[in-house]
């Protein structure tokens, strides 16, 4: 393969059930830029057929390939998947695909990055959310809250699963982060603003999707926890650039 334009990263523990139709949406997507694409999934300590599955895939996706690891992890995932990535960008996206396949066009108009780092935000003007019961909608924008008087003021929507990354930006970001769990976001977001590249929020169409793998209580308790893990590495300078 050459240098793909745009690398789609798709993180995927036990997602057997759902990973047939989001690979059949991307792939239809992918058919359609007018730019080369790779499909990377990376799949984490799955028990079911997530694995056997995207290889079957892969014999009709030939931009498809898999990743496999013994560790568990969304954080560990992207992580891998960012740094194994070829593309100039690099793009992140739930294994559900809450977010629409075609609105990843909204991150690279024309196939320019509107920054080094994109989000997806399920709270800027414009954007909707569908079917999401009050109570998650009610929790994410005290968690949200929290994020901007910790870590990262004026960013409205950091957990959204879908982010465009440049190569340079992954690159740099990616080598330092240090959770794995639910709140790699916003620790990949304060490297970011850290290292000084500029995070863009896009509004989106975003779909509820139940079967979601936290733990309402017990995951949103630690990741409240880690809002002050990074708040103090971030101090510590463990979130800037090695010297070279």
């Amino acid at each position: 393969m050459s240098t793909p334009f745009l690398s789609l990263i798709i993180p995927a523990h036990n997602e057997a059930e759902r990973l047939p139709a989001s690979l059949e949406a991307v792939n239809r997507y992918i058919s359609s830029l007018p730019f080369e694409t790779e499909v990377i999934v990376v799949e984490n300590n799955s028990s079911d057929a997530t694995a056997e599955i995207t290889r079957e895939w892969m014999k009709t996706m030939p931009h498809l390939r898999l990743i496999s690891l013994a560790q568990p992890g969304k954080g560990n995932a992207i992580r891998t998947g960012m740094l194994a990535a070829l593309g100039a960008f690099r793009f992140m996206a739930d294994a559900d695909f809450s977010m629409p396949v075609e609105e990843i066009g909204k991150f690279l108009p024309d196939g320019k990055p509107l920054a080094s780092v994109v989000i997806a935000s399920r709270e800027a003007p414009g954007a909707k959310r569908i079917g999401e019961p009050f109570y998650r909608h009610l929790i994410g924008r005290v968690y949200n809250l929290l994020v901007r008087l910790l870590v990262l003021p004026g960013l409205q929507d950091t957990q959204c699963g879908f982010k465009c990354f440049s190569a340079e930006a992954a690159q740099a970001i990616f080598p330092l982060q240090r959770l794995e769990g639910w709140s790699f976001d916003v620790e990949v977001l304060t490297i970011a603003r850290q290292l000084g590249f500029e995070i863009a929020e896009v509004p989106i169409t975003w779909h509820y999707q139940s079967g979601s793998r936290m733990h309402l209580i017990q995951d949103s308790l630690q990741m409240a926890k880690d809002l002050f893990t990074i708040r103090q590495q971030r101090k510590k300078g463990l979130y800037h650039a090695p010297k070279v």
